[in-house]
């Protein structure tokens, strides 16, 4: 099966991209929101979690989400056991709905953090989406009323910049409302077929 990644930081379109891959047949597994329901849901990680960060995690029964945020976000060594602790799971789980999409010509792989996680190196193309810093931020404070802009430039500080995605990037989407989205996504598509039976 040929894996494309797509990724990019916050308020980049990211999502619209890929419901436009969607909508052409190309099943999309969305990374983040595979790794909050494993979280919630599988029981090793749920105790490795309460291992590491203490009963609090889940003190009412679901996952607290807020707790975790604030003690494993508060520094590099601390983000990097949670990484540990989601993403061997989160990757096996990939696996198992990669070889269920045998009916597709390729796949997309969706995350906010594919080069921060390293899990680019398992797939065979990665796109970046694209836009304008101002503009992501006008995205983001639209989408999430509840954020402020403070809140918004500490998880852009979190993530690569657009240069960094784009110097290891093999392709890149440009969602910045000046180019149309639809022609871009469509030439990929080809490409990826084409690549895929090759």
């Amino acid at each position: 099966m040929y894996k494309v990644g797509i990724t990019g930081g916050i308020g980049t379109g990211k999502s619209t991209v890929c419901r436009i891959f969607s909508l052409l047949g190309i099943p999309v597994y969305d990374a983040d929101t595979r790794a909050k329901w494993l979280t919630e849901n599988d029981p090793g990680i749920r105790a490795a979690l309460i291992k590491s960060f203490g009963e609090e995690v889940f003190a009412t029964g679901v996952l607290n989400r807020a707790f975790l945020a604030s003690v494993a976000f508060k520094d590099a060594s601390s983000t990097a056991l949670l990484n540990s602790i989601t993403h061997p799971p989160v990757g096996e789980d990939f696996k198992q709905w990669v070889q269920a999409q045998a009916h597709a010509p390729y796949v997309l792989k969706e995350a906010a953090l594919l080069y921060e996680a390293g899990t680019d190196k398992e797939l065979d193309a990665m796109i970046v989406v694209t836009a304008p810093v101002e503009l992501r931020m006008r995205r983001v404070l639209t989408r999430d009323p509840q954020r402020t802009e403070a809140q918004v430039s500490d998880i852009m500080s979190r993530q690569w910049s657009d240069e960094e995605k784009i110097a290891r990037a093999d392709f890149t989407i440009s969602n910045d409302e000046q180019q149309l989205l639809i022609p871009q996504v469509l030439h990929l598509h080809e490409q990826f077929i084409r690549n895929a039976l090759s």
